[in-house]
C-alpha cells in the first residue's frame, strides 16, 4: 500500500512565524501573554501553557493584568484590543500574520473610501471579528450561497468583497458569482493566502486519487475544516484527526493509496506520527 503526503502539510509561514514569535519572548523572560489561543491547535496551546504562557480571552481580563508581554495571535484581534493593551501599560507584540494583517489594511481603506465592506468567511471566527473591527462603514459577513442571496446592503452604495484567508478557494468564486448578479457596484479583492489555495488545490489532487484520506489538525481549525470537506468531496473515506490517537482506520486489504494532509496549525511532529503509523500498520 502507498502512502502519499501532501507537500503543503503542517505549518504555513504565518503560523510558524506566530509560534517562534513567542518562543522568542519565552526566552527573553518575563510574564508572556497570548490574546486567545496563539493558532489553533491544543497540542502546541498546550506546550506553551507548560512554559508559563497564559491566555487572555477578553479585553476584560486584559484590564486585570498590570504587567508582562502580550502577543497577538496568528488570527489577529479586534482593533480595540491594541489600546486596551496600551492602556495597561504593557507590551504588545503583533504576530498577527502579514496576510490577515494586509485585509485590515484593505477594509479600512476602502470603507474610509465610502465602501461597504462584505466579508466572505465565518462570521464567528477570530479572524473575521478581527477584520470587521478594522472597517468604519456597513459591514456584513457570509459563508453560504443562502447567505449570500438574502444579504441586503446599500444598493446605492459600492461594496468591495474581501475573504477569510483560509477559505475555500471555489467556494468563493462561487459566492461571489452569486452576489454579483444582484445589481450591487462590487469590487473584489481575493484575499485567500496563496498557502492556502495551494494546500486546498493539491489535497483535492490526492483525495482524487486515494482510496482512504486523513486530514490533520485542530477541531477549531478554519483551513483543516476547509480541507476535509474539500477531500469529503472526493473520496468517501475520509478521516478527520486531532492525533495519532484519534486514527482508527478499518481498511480493506483493496486500499492501495492512503493520502495525508494537514492544516495549516498542524505540528510536523504530529504529521510524521501518522504518517509512519500509516506505514507500518497497513
Amino acid at each position: 500500500m502507498e502512502v502519499l503526503l501532501a507537500k503543503s502539510a503542517g505549518f504555513c509561514f504565518g503560523v510558524k512565524r506566530a509560534v517562534e514569535t513567542v518562543y522568542e519572548q519565552i526566552a527573553a523572560g518575563g510574564k508572556i501573554y497570548t490574546f486567545g489561543p496563539i493558532i489553533h491547535n491544543e497540542q502546541v496551546v498546550g506546550e506553551l501553557e507548560q512554559k508559563g504562557v497564559s491566555i487572555v480571552e477578553s479585553k476584560e481580563e486584559l484590564e486585570k493584568l498590570r504587567e508582562g508581554t502580550v502577543v497577538i495571535r496568528a488570527h489577529g484581534v479586534p482593533k480595540g484590543v491594541y489600546d486596551a493593551i496600551c492602556d495597561q501599560g504593557l507590551t504588545c507584540v503583533d504576530a498577527t500574520c502579514p496576510f490577515v494583517k494586509r485585509i485590515h489594511r484593505i477594509v479600512e481603506r476602502e470603507s474610509a473610501a465610502g465602501k461597504q465592506i462584505l466579508i466572505i468567511g465565518n462570521a464567528g471566527h477570530p479572524e473575521v471579528e478581527g477584520i470587521k473591527s478594522w472597517c468604519s462603514s456597513r459591514v456584513a459577513v457570509a459563508e453560504t450561497r443562502e447567505e449570500v442571496s438574502n444579504l441586503e446592503l446599500d444598493l446605492d452604495k459600492p461594496v468591495c468583497i474581501v475573504s477569510q484567508t483560509t477559505f475555500n478557494y471555489n467556494k468563493f468564486q462561487e459566492l461571489v458569482e452569486i452576489f454579483s448578479k444582484r445589481g450591487y457596484d462590487i469590487s473584489v479583492v481575493n484575499t485567500i493566502c496563496n498557502a492556502t489555495e495551494v494546500r486546498q488545490a493539491e489535497a483535492r489532487e490526492i483525495a482524487a486519487r486515494a482510496d482512504a484520506m486523513i486530514v490533520i489538525g485542530g477541531r477549531h481549525s478554519s483551513n483543516t475544516r476547509k480541507l476535509h470537506e474539500i477531500c469529503s468531496q472526493e473520496c468517501a473515506r475520509t478521516y478527520f484527526i486531532q492525533t495519532l490517537d484519534d486514527l482508527h482506520l478499518e481498511l480493506p486489504k483493496s486500499v492501495g493509496l492512503v493520502g495525508i494532509t494537514a492544516g495549516a496549525s498542524t505540528p510536523k511532529k504530529i504529521i510524521e506520527e501518522v504518517q509512519n503509523y500509516v506505514r507500518i500498520n497497513f
